[in-house]
């Protein structure tokens, strides 16, 4: 009788957390119509991302189900064309891909190929630790650090560290017992680089350091995220209206071929959405993160994932890679792939036997 009851609270718990996600994304979108309310606010970029990571989180799972190791293959390889499609090495101008215009200046695609770099890492170590065969999990490794190795190509240094950290990330999994310690470390490490980009708005950090990564980052994105900040304090509730910033901040209206955007997803939603769009975007990663923690796969393939999302969300702090379609898409896949229960398991059970049952508690930490 264990076996059944094992398999009953795990789906009772997935479908508690696809409630939840519906919930919260839910509350996006609706939240960006009430922030665009009687202001000349554009809300379908909210919307549209919205609709990409529900797509791509749908999609990941079906698949996720069916064919575990295809499919992470196949996001692996097509996240990385689209990452080579964004970015034009010759030119240093973005591609074809959909939002790469709106982007106009290559500040927002490099951020974008390198978060496409690191979701395209993340698939492919996913479906090393779903494979069998040791030689294709070899193989399947070595797409990854070719991954990595592409990001120089494109001259994407910030692709290349993020695609190697995820796939060391990966490796390192193996040795980690409680996915809810790496988990936990995840997110503390998105919490510094969220936090540190706050700082660097408020100008709170100690002068030397302020002044390393102003370099780093560049005067202008600094001065972006203090209009950005200014912005939310003006209008704490609901924010200045989504699609905005541009308009309102002095420092986009003057810069050339800018896109009007503060290059900070957390600091862009205090801007436009006020306190409750920032929040609703910490519940998404929050909600990605609990999905891992409760998912029924093997916990490397749940850390994998976890790092691949938490590279994903420190470039969107500090840069403008949530802007494009292809990469909030990209994010659901992933989130999607490491949280399916595969239909072979339920078929044979090889999840829920009497040792699994046993085995659940520790599964789920």
């Amino acid at each position: 009788m264990a076996a059944p009851a094992v398999r009953s609270g795990a789906r009772a718990r997935g479908a508690v957390t696809d409630a939840a996600g519906v919930v919260i994304l839910g509350g996006c979108a609706v939240w960006s119509l009430v922030a665009a309310a009687g202001r000349e606010a554009r809300p379908e970029g909210v919307l549209l991302a919205v609709l990409a990571v529900a797509g791509g989180y749908a999609c990941g799972r079906i698949c996720g189900s069916l064919l575990p190791v295809a499919a992470a293959s196949a996001a692996a390889l097509a996240t990385l064309a689209m990452a080579v499609a964004l970015r034009r090495p010759e030119d240093g101008l973005p591609g074809d891909l959909p939002g790469a215009a709106a982007a106009g200046h290559s500040l927002g695609s490099t951020g974008a190929a390198a978060a496409l770099l690191a979701l395209a890492s993340g698939a492919a170590c996913c479906a090393a630790w779903a494979a069998r065969p040791y030689p294709l999990r070899i193989a399947l490794r070595l797409l990854a650090l070719g991954v990595a190795v592409t990001g120089l190509a494109l001259g994407s240094v910030a692709g290349f560290v993020a695609a190697l950290g995820v796939l060391l990330c990966s490796l390192a999994a193996a040795r980690i017992n409680r996915r809810m310690v790496g988990l936990a470390g995840l997110a503390l490490a998105t919490g510094l680089v969220v936090g540190g980009s706050w700082a660097m708005a408020e100008d709170a950090l100690p002068s030397g350091l302020a002044v390393s990564l102003e370099g780093q980052l560049t005067v202008n994105r600094v001065l972006l995220w203090q209009d950005a900040l200014d912005l939310a304090k003006e209008h704490p509730a609901r924010g200045a209206g989504p699609d905005r910033f541009g308009r309102l901040s002095p420092t986009a209206r003057q810069t050339p071929h800018g896109d009007g955007k503060p290059h900070s997803a957390p600091l862009q939603l205090a801007a436009e959405q006020g306190v409750v769009g920032t929040s609703l975007l910490g519940a998404v990663f929050g909600w990605m993160l609990y999905g891992l923690w409760r998912s029924p796969r093997d916990t490397p393939v749940v850390l994998t994932a976890g790092a691949s999302l938490t590279a994903l969300a420190a470039l969107a702090a500090v840069g403008n890679a949530l802007s494009f379609t292809a990469v909030t898409a990209g994010a659901g896949v992933l989130a999607g792939l490491a949280t399916a229960r595969r239909l072979s398991d339920d078929a044979s059970g090889g999840t829920f036997t009497a040792d699994a049952a046993a085995e659940a508690p520790a599964r789920g930490r």
